[in-house]
């Protein structure tokens, strides 16, 4: 009995062990079943878990970023019409409304006219990005065209997980997904801290050589975006736009004071700050702000 007990027990982990060593099955997924979905890697081979509502603003509410806006409006509405894109990095200062320009960006696009397929958004986690050639082999076989968002993207010292990334925004000897485009946003104009950067370059036999590699990850970006602090004066914009978007019954000059104290309060002007603070004023005066 002990025999067969054994024997029964080699043969379950001969078995196990094949299929972890089998092709994994093709993952598919229902392009229809939403505007956007996020990568869910776990459990193997991966899958797409669809978002019904995507939280975001309108494109009309993200104030003081015109040409930054503009120009990925441009980038995207070629892209949705099957024309050649670039891959976009959107860096600079936090609270700048990057990733609400994404997703605002994704919801102006996605119903226009000449659209040879839908247009989808798909957010990857940073933490995940290792995985990624697995869900661009599921995504360029789906009649969709999609643009994968990575929020907050930045590799430390002794990750190599950027290398992924470059694999898959060079595309290796298959190129690039023709319906796949890579947004990604970051607080890192390399995606590497900077002391990273300058220790390598100090310490190294071949400054150039020690660098480039990582560095050259952000030329695979066609198009960066830079977001910058917001002056006193793009930041009262902001609060404006909002305050009248939503209709809040305070008059132009306590709006103001009040604004120019909240930001004061947080040093920083931002979209952000901007928005909390419409948060704020709308919950003291009973007003719902219904998006």
């Amino acid at each position: 009995m002990s025999d067969n007990s054994a024997l029964a027990r080699e043969m379950s982990a001969i078995r196990e062990a094949l299929e972890r060593l089998a092709p994994a099955p093709p993952m598919t997924f229902d392009v229809a079943a939403a505007p956007a979905f996020v990568w869910q890697p776990d459990p193997f081979p991966g899958w797409l878990e669809p978002v019904g509502q995507v939280a975001r603003v309108p494109i009309g509410l993200i104030r003081g970023v015109d040409a930054s806006r503009d120009r990925l409006l441009d980038n995207t509405r070629r892209f949705a019409t099957g024309l050649p894109a670039n891959n976009a990095l959107l860096w600079g200062a936090r609270g700048m409304g990057k990733s609400s320009l994404v997703k605002a960006v994704h919801a102006e696009c996605a119903d226009q006219p000449g659209m040879d397929a839908p247009l989808k958004l798909v957010e990857i986690n940073r933490d995940d990005i290792e995985t990624l050639p697995r869900l661009l082999a599921t995504l360029k076989k789906a009649p969709a065209r999609f643009i994968l968002f990575c929020d907050d993207l930045s590799f430390d010292r002794d990750d190599t997980s950027y290398k992924s990334l470059k694999a898959a925004l060079d595309g290796g000897i298959e190129g690039r997904p023709e319906n796949v485009l890579f947004y990604a946003t970051s607080n890192r104009r390399h995606l590497l801290p900077r002391d990273m950067i300058d220790n390598e370059r100090a310490t190294a036999i071949n400054p150039g050589e020690a660098i480039e590699e990582k560095v050259s990850l952000s030329d695979r970006f066609g198009l960066w975006l830079g977001f910058h602090k917001s002056s006193q004066d793009d930041y009262l914009e902001m609060v404006r736009g909002y305050a009248a978007h939503f209709a809040l019954p305070l008059g132009a000059e306590d709006l103001r004071k009040r604004a120019l104290q909240w930001a004061a309060e947080r040093g920083s002007r931002s979209g952000r700050t901007a928005w909390q603070f419409i948060q704020d004023i709308a919950g003291e005066l009973g007003h719902r702000l219904d998006i």
